[in-house]
């Protein structure tokens, strides 16, 4: 369902407008409980076939927007119930991060092999002869499989000459590579919050919009509207987010009018986080460690240190190009004598989580995905064609812009150890999906990969592809290639920046 626009990501978007619309105002609280009504009009439902099953699910979404806990079911409340809690600009997520609207949910079968309308009841019945339970028999001209015997091989899936016998997989516990999401008493979806590392891959292809993640837009905002200053800082895959006409040119002045006080690029954190584990990888691989692990991704980093813990001191100890970039406006405004909020805008979920840690708080106050800033823009009725042309002005390499994308970082930190330690080989392995990455930690495990250098990205594609973004992937890869194309530097090492690296590796002092 990624990249796939649906009535769901037109409901989500919706969602996100209207609180953004109600936080920029002063209104009344009582307009958050009348928004379902303002989304679900009429008598009769759009996406449900119950117009108050479908305002319930609009108004827990419309909780979860402004970063509040999902109700139960048999809970009796409004939907503003804890707002006045959560309209403070410091207010962080309360876990969990990724929520199931448990009445949205429709108990989809988890792993279960089915014979559909299409069998012919054959005489050869090869799906009968290759089942080693011997759970499937023919009868009344039709297969039909005892979900008691079956033990989900699949050998019957590859056999039919017909293709009628199919696996049903939950789609949200299909897409999660940590295997997070088992069912509750009454067959829905439930999440294990041990395991989930929050990459938002089920809440994008749950295709009953049952699962989402709490947002900082009615925060953001609320710092905003305050007199301390909000600086946007942006990652690379923001690269053709907000279409043809939000042209590099417009951005600024798009962050502008939103009310942000400055914008940053992340690529410039992504040049020092390139440094420095191309240095750490020269120091320690493979003398004193089999391989290095890069640490940009939090939902990889995350996944490696929960299932791999004697993997885990292999993941580098880089700041992520968030981090970076964050300390670095922090410290140009502590420099100025003056305080400010720093907001996060990237494609991944997961980086809500890695902010909300109490080591980052001081760096990065907010994280907003692409489509919540684009709740904001529309809230705004932002028109891009009014909008001013400014210089987009990339002061990072094209090796940081990279970042973005699977590979980018493997092949941004190889690039700068040959400057480093010309003549050196940096092997690479990378995976993408972390499905994919488990595999690759566990031949690392193994000693497949001795002398390696693993780049992990939770997301299809890489941070172009996550949970919080607008374009397809591919037009999101093309748009990105156009960025690296124009960059200033091919080599981090040859940026302004690169100097800032050990004043920023350590915390500053408050």
């Amino acid at each position: 369902m990624k990249g796939t626009y649906t009535l769901l990501n037109d409901v989500r978007r919706k969602v996100f407008e209207e609180v953004a619309r109600l936080a920029y105002e002063e209104i009344n609280l009582s307009a958050f409980d009348e928004l379902p009504y303002k989304l679900v009009p009429g008598v009769v439902g759009r996406y449900r076939s119950d117009v108050f099953l479908e305002r319930a699910v609009i108004g827990e979404r419309v909780r979860l927007a402004m970063g509040l806990p999902v109700r139960e079911g048999n809970e009796h409340a409004p939907i503003s119930k804890g707002i006045l809690e959560a309209a403070r600009p410091e207010k962080y997520y309360e876990p969990p991060l990724i929520n199931v609207i448990k009445f949205a949910c429709n108990a989809c079968p988890d792993d279960l092999i089915h014979v559909t309308d299409t069998c012919q009841g054959c005489l050869s019945h090869p799906c009968e002869e290759v089942c080693p339970k011997k759970a499937i028999s023919v009868y009344d001209h039709k297969s039909h499989i005892d979900q008691s015997l079956c033990i989900k091989c699949g050998r019957c899936v590859r056999e039919c000459p017909y293709g009628a016998i199919t696996r049903l997989e939950r789609p949200c516990s299909k897409a999660c590579g940590m295997d997070a999401i088992g069912s509750d008493e009454y067959g829905r979806a439930e999440i294990n919050q041990d395991r989930c590392v929050s990459c938002g891959m089920c809440l994008v292809n749950c295709p009953f919009g049952a699962i989402a993640d709490k947002s900082q837009i009615y925060q953001v905002i609320q710092a905003i509207k305050s007199n301390t200053p909000v600086v946007a800082i942006v990652a690379p895959a923001i690269a053709g987010q907000f279409g043809k006409k939000c042209t590099p040119e417009k951005l600024r002045p798009m962050f502008r009018e939103i009310g942000f006080d400055d914008v940053w690029q992340v690529s410039i954190g992504a040049d020092l986080c390139t440094i420095q584990e191309a240095r750490e990888f020269l120091k320690h691989v493979p003398e004193h460690q089999p391989f290095m692990a890069t640490s940009c991704c939090p939902a990889w980093a995350s996944m490696g240190k929960k299932l791999f813990p004697n993997e885990a001191p292999y993941i580098s100890m880089a700041l992520t190009p968030m981090v970076f970039t964050g300390r670095m406006v922090k410290k140009m405004y502590r420099d100025q004598g003056r305080d400010c909020k720093v907001c996060f805008v990237g494609p991944c979920a997961a980086k809500k989580l890695e902010a909300s840690r109490h080591s980052i708080r001081s760096d990065v106050d907010f994280v907003l995905t692409f489509e919540e800033l684009m709740g904001m823009v529309n809230a705004k009725n932002i028109d891009f064609s009014k909008l001013p042309d400014e210089d987009w002005n990339s002061r990072a390499s094209r090796d940081g812009e990279g970042f973005a994308q699977s590979g980018g970082v493997a092949q941004a930190v190889v690039d700068c150890a040959k400057r480093l330690s010309p003549g050196v080989e940096v092997k690479v392995q990378n995976a993408e999906g972390l499905r994919d990455c488990r595999k690759m930690l566990q031949m690392a495990k193994a000693g497949k990969y001795n002398g390696y250098l693993l780049e992990g990205m939770a997301c299809p594609g890489g941070c172009i592809g996550g949970a919080g973004t607008i374009l397809t992937q591919a037009k999101a890869k093309n748009s990105l290639s156009g960025v690296m194309k124009k960059a200033p530097f091919e080599n981090v090492l040859d940026t302004e920046f690169k100097s800032m690296r050990k004043l920023l590796e350590e915390k500053p002092e408050d």
